[in-house]
């Protein structure tokens, strides 16, 4: 097909040699967001030597993930995720083909299914109670809880049991250095790196902007965790025992009889690789979601009451919300949907890149096109959504759900990329928040009001809140007999 004849997406203009790079800010699902209102839900960026289609409209969404799934379902290569990934050996970066297809496999049926999932529930129920355990001793001075911070630790211990064989203690890192650790990585996962767009000079100016030496020291130090996890394992009596067996053995069993996948042989690297989507996937994105729940919940006193009233009369004395109740609980179910509506653990999706040429709206979309979905602007798109900027959980009492058949909500993808660790992930947000919401009121700290909580997001894959939120939780009296 010659250029002439394309019928290429519209955009903005572009400078020469960076393109549109300037044009992304801080915040790139944002400033992508803009541009679309001004461009259409389709657009043509040039970042730097890299053809990128930016998708904002949940019809565009449903081609690209639906239609033309098969066309763009590979990953392009990108300095700060082939580092992380060890040379995209992983499942969530790894370019498709057979590899990509074995190692998603092996960890769906030895972590992510339903019934894998199922056989975890002791351990976030027990990490549940550790942590509401934790809080009450705040509340026994009133001392304001760094939600943040409590949810990080809570989510890694659920990961490293149920994935490493151990409990997350913090000591594998500095101390104080475990968010900042996973906050770089996440950083550096989504990052825009120069060397990624601009031949020749790129790395130049990765390191004179420090970006080189910040993925540098992010890699040794998550390394140096995934290698400690290893150790451990590979010294554990238990592993000898295939009933108590978890991922990471299954893992090193394949790089032991030296396994061949798609002709090439399982090292530790592997090993590593998938261990960084596990756990930096399962940390950030579930202690993100709480996070931003509650921060919405502190804003919107209306939600918030109806969310705890709804989980103490379903619950009651008995003392604690287990995973039986949480299908009961669907006003909870509609505040954890409408909190990843309005802020989507990925934003932008993981960029896929196209592998043949085919249509968006009938616009031409070229092969070793860099696609991003905006899903962050789709699901505050106000032609989809009343009020879209609103925290209202009531819009989804309409049976709208994110399976990634509704091209309108779309926090974890769809097709074949979407994200395998769905189920796991929802159950471990509502277990936490449903017992947060039972055993506690919770309060701003003194001279705070609602208006004044800060709602700013941090730059990455994943976007954490920016400040912590801090709150006071306030001992809910029919919770007592089981703190």
């Amino acid at each position: 097909m010659k250029k002439q004849n394309k019928n290429l997406p519209p955009g903005p203009s572009k400078l020469p040699i960076l393109g549109n790079l300037h044009q992304l800010g801080t915040l790139p699902h944002q400033s992508l967001c803009n541009l679309s209102k001004k461009y259409g839900p389709v657009i043509l960026l040039q970042l730097g030597k890299v053809p990128t289609v930016v998708v904002s409209s949940a019809e565009a969404a449903r081609q690209v993930l639906k239609n033309h799934d098969l066309d763009c379902c590979t990953k392009p290569s990108l300095a700060g995720i082939g580092r992380l990934s060890y040379n995209y050996l992983d499942i969530a970066f790894a370019p498709y083909g057979n590899y990509w297809k074995e190692v998603r496999k092996i960890c769906v049926i030895e972590f992510f299914s339903t019934k894998k999932v199922q056989s975890f529930r002791f351990i976030r129920e027990q990490e549940v109670a550790l942590l509401i355990d934790s809080i009450s001793q705040s509340s026994l001075s009133a001392i304001p809880v760094d939600l943040n911070e409590k949810m990080m630790y809570f989510s890694a211990s659920i990961i490293c049991r149920t994935a490493f064989g151990k409990r997350f203690e913090g000591n594998e890192f500095d101390e104080g250095k475990f968010q900042e650790v996973v906050r770089d990585a996440m950083a550096m996962l989504g990052s825009f790196s120069a060397s990624d767009f601009l031949p020749y000079i790129g790395w130049i100016i990765d390191r004179l902007s420090g970006l080189q030496g910040r993925l540098e020291r992010s890699f040794l130090d998550l390394d140096g965790f995934y290698q400690h996890i290893i150790d451990q394992r590979l010294n554990a009596k238990e592993t000898k025992h295939e009933e108590e067996q978890n991922i990471t053995d299954t893992l090193l069993k394949l790089e032991s009889n030296q396994t061949e996948i798609n002709a090439v042989q399982f090292t530790q690297n592997h090993v590593k690789a998938i261990l960084m989507n596990l756990f930096l996937g399962g940390v950030g994105t579930s202690a993100i979601t709480v996070v931003w729940a509650m921060a919405e919940l502190i804003r919107n006193p209306r939600a918030m009451k109806k969310s705890q009233e709804e989980i103490r009369n379903c619950v009651g004395n008995k003392g604690e919300a287990d995973e039986g109740d949480i299908e009961k609980l669907k006003y909870l179910k509609m505040v954890v949907k409408e909190t990843l509506r309005l802020h989507p653990p990925t934003p932008l999706l993981i960029p896929r890149e196209t592998m043949s040429h085919f249509k968006i709206n009938e616009y031409d979309i070229d092969p070793k096109t860099q696609v991003y979905v905006n899903a962050w602007a789709i699901q505050r798109d106000p032609d989809i959504w009343t009020s879209p900027e609103e925290f209202v959980p009531e819009r989804f009492e309409d049976d709208i759900d994110f399976n990634g058949q509704n091209y309108e909500l779309l926090p974890f993808g769809s097709g074949r990329r979407g994200c395998p660790g769905v189920y796991m992930g929802l159950i471990t947000v509502e277990l936490a928040l449903a017992n947060l919401l039972y055993f506690f009121d919770w309060k701003l700290p003194d001279g705070l009001k609602e208006e004044d909580v800060n709602m700013e997001e941090l730059p990455g894959l994943a976007v954490h809140k920016k400040l912590p939120l801090k709150l006071v939780p306030v001992k809910y009296i029919a919770g007592h007999s089981k703190i």
